[in-house]
């Protein structure tokens, strides 16, 4: 064990953060690598709450949490103390951490689909920051009714007393259940009972759960080429062979699929607004794709997770209101017209396959949370889900029709915009005789959130283009944005 140290007590500064917290981390992290030595008095909590300019109170607590854990002990009129019998091994392993080898990555005996997934979280992983300029897939966030659901909150939470302690139903808050029926009749021409609705925390746990409950390690699933690149990665992890079916103007070619992949057993589709592109698929194409399923044996993923932006013209019927076969599970979500961070979505599935994806929804994580599940009922249930969903069209189709006037006013010599009747983002196809990448690289400077179409593509070689979306900023911000862009490309490809 080292000597006592006789010097005055070392300047300990505090990182950004919860203070109550640091000032553990801050006087352990300085036992361990050896600022502060074993058996030293510590000053007193007043004079370190001075020292650290923080409160008295945080010092305490990161006192009691050092006692209780064995890093200092009380002399009864004698002060605080560093515990002598702190093994050197410890303070060893701790101060010299950063000299330890690491076990190589391949040699961890992981399940090989993590090597597998890799390839798509690297093009991922660096833009889950939501506040990029131009990001994908965020509603018009900024119009949030947020004191409006702070109150329904409340209310819900004054008389859950009862409620909380008893509710652990896997399918849902029955209440929400009820209402969603009646609203994806009346919205979406859904034929449905509550017994068929699941609640589920987001669209990825809905993909989630039918690749558990109707997959087999190795069965094959098209997937529209372009695509949606989470649904890609969760079926490519629950053992799917993927199989890209060509997309167009009239949506995925079912007739492609069909003879290709005819032995698919799971068909994911975007119908009412494909993504990325953002097609529709034609009426003939989902009569087609609802017949095959039905003399193949092959069950249909509706994914509508963009149906309420719409703008100009009635939402179209979803294909499992033009099912007679029970093939289709329809899947549907809320963080796009609420926010990001609104994790509740909501599965309708045949009756039949009930009791399987509600056991299924049970051991994947039991049940959704009873507070955001009430307060949405009574969102819907005292209108003003409805009149939200009207005001977002309206200001989301400005922002569109904003973003569409800047690009054809700055951008028109670099960028065709492939404009649609609904969505949250555009593709902008870019002419020849202009390097994407290059492209790309100005849009990351500017701090942009913008994707490479080439990001959701499987096979299809046709995808240069850059996808912005619009709906999250204010008119102006769009605009302005737009010009910078402009301004950096003008310097790269003067006019």
């Amino acid at each position: 064990m080292r000597c006592k140290q006789q010097a005055p007590f070392p300047l300990l500064l505090l990182e950004d953060g919860y203070i109550k917290e640091n000032v553990y981390h801050t006087i352990r992290n300085a036992i361990l690598d050896g600022r502060i030595s074993t058996g030293i008095k510590l000053p007193s909590t007043r004079a370190l709450a001075e020292m650290m300019s923080i409160s008295r109170n945080s010092v305490i607590a990161g006192f009691e949490r050092l006692i209780d854990e064995g890093y200092l002990y009380t002399k009864k009129g004698s002060g605080t103390y560093v515990c002598a019998n702190i093994p050197d091994e410890l303070i060893r392993t701790i101060s010299h951490s950063q000299t330890i080898s690491q076990p190589q990555y391949s040699t961890l005996n992981l399940n090989p689909l993590v090597a597998t997934l890799s390839a798509l979280w690297d093009k991922s992983r660096p833009n889950t920051n939501k506040r990029q300029m131009f990001n994908i897939g965020i509603g018009c966030v900024d119009q949030f009714p947020h004191e409006l659901w702070g109150r329904l909150l409340g209310r819900v939470w004054r008389r859950s007393k009862q409620a909380i302690p008893n509710f652990n139903h896997p399918d849902g808050y029955l209440p929400l259940k009820k209402l969603l029926v009646d609203y994806v009749r009346s919205t979406r021409g859904v034929h449905c009972n509550e017994k068929q609705i699941i609640i589920v925390n987001g669209t990825q746990q809905a993909i989630n759960l039918v690749a558990k409950v109707l997959l087999k390690q190795g069965d094959n699933v098209w997937l529209d080429d372009p695509s949606y690149d989470s649904a890609r990665a969760i079926l490519t992890a629950a053992g799917a062979e993927i199989s890209p079916i060509p997309s167009d103007q009239e949506g995925m070619d079912i007739t492609y699929g069909a003879t290709h992949y005819g032995t698919a057993k799971l068909i994911y589709a975007t119908p009412s607004h494909q993504f990325p592109l953002g097609t529709t698929l034609s009426l003939p194409r989902r009569l087609a794709l609802l017949d095959w399923a039905q003399q193949n044996n092959a069950w249909i993923f509706e994914d509508d997770y963009n149906s309420e932006f719409r703008f100009l013209s009635k939402p179209i019927q979803a294909l499992q209101g033009l099912d007679n076969h029970q093939r289709v599970i329809y899947a549907g979500t809320f963080s796009k017209m609420m926010y990001p961070g609104f994790r509740l979505g909501f599965l309708i599935v045949p009756e039949i396959l009930s009791e399987a994806f509600t056991m299924m929804k049970y051991y994947s994580d039991s049940h959704c949370g009873y507070l955001e599940q009430a307060a949405l009922a009574q969102f819907i249930q005292e209108g003003h889900y409805a009149r939200h969903v009207r005001k977002i069209r309206k200001i989301c189709h400005d922002r569109q029709n904003t973003f569409f006037n800047a690009i054809n006013h700055s951008l028109s010599h670099i960028f065709n915009v492939q404009m649609t009747d609904s969505g949250i983002h555009t593709v902008c196809w870019i002419k020849a005789g202009y390097d994407i990448n290059l492209i790309l690289e100005q849009c990351r400077s500017l701090g942009f959130g913008a994707q490479p179409l080439s990001r959701y593509c499987i096979q299809n070689q046709n995808h240069n283009a850059i996808l912005f979306g619009y709906a999250a900023h204010c008119e102006n911000d769009i605009v302005d944005n737009i010009k910078l862009l402009s301004e950096k490309l003008c310097n790269i490809y003067p006019s």
